[in-house]
């Protein structure tokens, strides 16, 4: 007796949106690591990997944390200090490797640097 068409070995299983299926919808929904809506249309300050530094407005961002900065001044310090305008831009989450509002903080003295 012959077998229908697909049934035999090497038949891909049927998927599909049937209840409980994957797209059944029951998944929950994937929260963001950081909940960077509090610091909406305020300035921040972006260092990534590599060591450049950035401070701007956060303007938008999305779950694998790129950000969208307007007023953007790129903050060099080699050789001398300075800083250079880029405008509006977008940044790469994976190249990011820390983020921080720029109201409320400050620099303070290094407690582990040896004394002079």
């Amino acid at each position: 007796m012959d077998k229908p068409r697909g049934a035999g070995r090497g038949a891909a299983p049927k998927r599909g949106g049937g209840p409980g299926g994957p797209a059944g919808g029951d998944k929950p929904k994937r929260e963001a690591i950081l909940d960077l809506s509090k610091y909406q249309n305020e300035k921040i300050r972006v260092k990534f990997a590599g060591g450049r530094e950035v401070i701007g407005v956060l303007k938008g961002f999305d779950q694998l944390l790129n950000l969208v900065l307007d007023d953007v001044e790129e903050v060099i310090s080699e050789p001398e200090p300075r800083t250079r305008k880029l405008g509006l831009a977008v940044l790469r989450g994976p190249t990011i490797t820390l983020l921080s509002p720029v109201d409320g903080a400050e620099e303070i003295a290094n407690p582990f640097a040896a004394p002079e």
